[in-house]
């Protein structure tokens, strides 16, 4: 398959395009703001951890939703992107929690060990794997794609969130001179300086919740 098609393919088995809010939310959950106290949740990792927000308290976290299967991602996977912010950021300071909101049988979804072995494979750099298969941490954070990042800062507040970079292709020559919002963030946080960018949308594959 040449690597046109395997696009195409991958666009076609993301079903629905990016910037589509992907699952409603009860009106009790309030959407993640800037400067706000980033929401807390509790789920499990791939090693069967129970893994809460709130004990990282005093460290930057970065947040990252994925789905192997969606083109966008593989863009940032394929190319040694995602995992080159990742090994920066967390050599940084930064813990990395990368979520899987995928619904069983649908796109992107894996099991503990399958998402194991997408991770030695790929070399990726995340602190831990988190498995939200009923989707009750991406809805709590109003995740719409994959990717989708968030940088919440050693207080715990909201700092960033919205796409990681300015360029909405899944074709990796767009990465060169792409603008990476999650690395602008991270030094300008990590420099006492205001962030310049904030908020922007995110792109990418919607996120496969269950209905």
């Amino acid at each position: 398959m040449t690597h046109l098609k395997r696009i195409m393919t991958g666009l076609a088995a993301c079903l629905t395009a990016a910037f589509m809010v992907a699952a409603p939310v009860t009106p009790a959950q309030s959407a993640p703001q800037i400067g706000a106290p980033a929401p807390d949740f509790t789920v499990m990792d791939t090693a069967g951890n129970a893994v809460s927000l709130s004990s990282f308290r005093g460290k930057p976290v970065i947040l990252e939703w994925t789905n192997h299967d969606c083109p966008y991602v593989r863009k940032h996977y394929g190319s040694g992107n995602m995992q080159s912010i990742q090994r920066d950021l967390t050599e940084d300071g930064a813990v990395w929690l990368t979520i899987i909101s995928s619904a069983p049988g649908l796109q992107g979804h894996v099991t503990p060990e399958e998402a194991d072995r997408l991770t030695a494979s790929r070399g990726a750099y995340a602190s831990h794997v988190l498995l939200d298969e009923d989707g009750t941490v991406g809805r709590l954070y109003r995740a719409r794609t994959t990717p989708h990042m968030f940088l919440i800062d050693a207080d715990g507040l909201v700092q960033y969130m919205g796409a990681i970079d300015d360029r909405s292709s899944p074709n990796p020559d767009s990465l060169k001179d792409a603008t990476n919002y999650v690395r602008a963030a991270w030094s300008a946080y990590r420099a006492g300086d205001p962030i310049g960018e904030t908020v922007t949308r995110p792109y990418g594959c919607s996120v496969k919740y269950a209905d």
